[in-house]
């Protein structure tokens, strides 16, 4: 089984050798032919319009699509969960294109710039339910983004507590915390939904394999499912009914 890892730019070397203390091999993907050697995909962290460039320049975008649309699981983390996201905002002047799929409202750089970077103790216990290991991971967020709403078939891995100067939209994520007598609002860092993982932090910068152990057991997950169902019908709730939005507000950078 080999997995494939965007090496446009970023932190791909980080997750190939995550992948290698695992017994699996990770294969460096620049080219949109190379998708078809692996059985899942890795969208590392990195600077998200670079990647985007890149990507655009090697005419990976429909091939990514194409990838993510048939049901083969596909990771991405920070800029990786951008790239996944169906709509994003606090984009760079003129924006960037987005491969889509996860259903969900991304801001980028939500928690800042790279200067306000910082580790966190995340709660994790659907994580921990299948990997074993302590309920909590620790956390490395660099110039991250937050998921500000997501769609009823995302299931919310992990959030934490929202920056006192940061306001999120109202949705499942905020219901939920005053459905069970919470005053505080949180802003969702690690999502799953189908075939599609992402997480606004780095598991890849830290000694805690779970968060890829945890994807490696979705690559069986998805093959058992696409064995008894047809691939139509295992893309239904991708919802890729429209295209990907990419004109929502754009930030303008200082």
């Amino acid at each position: 089984m080999a997995v494939g890892v965007l090496a446009l730019q970023g932190s791909f070397n980080e997750h190939i050798a995550a992948l290698r203390k695992l017994g699996v091999k990770g294969v460096e993907i620049r080219k949109p032919e190379q998708l078809q050697s692996v059985v899942a995909l890795i969208i590392p962290g990195g600077e998200s319009t670079t990647m985007a460039k890149l990507a655009e320049y090697h005419n990976l975008f429909p091939a990514l699509r194409e990838f993510v649309k048939i049901g083969k699981p596909v990771w991405g983390t920070c800029a990786g969960l951008i790239f996944l996201a169906n709509k994003a905002t606090g984009q760079k002047t003129g924006g960037q294109e987005l491969i889509g799929g996860l259903d969900c409202m991304v801001h980028r750089n939500f928690f800042g710039s790279q200067l306000q970077s910082f580790e966190a103790e995340l709660l994790i216990p659907k994580i921990a339910a299948k990997e074993g290991g302590p309920p909590s991971f620790r956390g490395v967020f660099i110039r991250a983004p937050g998921i500000l709403e997501v769609g009823p078939e995302v299931e919310v891995l992990a959030d934490i507590p929202t920056p006192s100067n940061k306001t999120v939209h109202s949705g499942p994520s905020v219901e939920s915390q005053e459905e069970n007598g919470g005053s505080e609002n949180k802003v969702i860092v690690a999502v799953k939904q189908g075939n599609l993982l992402a997480t606004a932090f780095h598991p890849e910068l830290t000694a805690d394999t779970r968060w890829h152990s945890y994807f490696l057991k979705m690559i069986s997950d998805v093959s058992e499912d696409t064995s008894s169902s047809t691939v139509s019908q295992s893309t239904e709730d991708l919802h890729f009914s429209e295209p990907p939005i990419y004109d929502l507000p754009i930030y303008q950078q200082q």
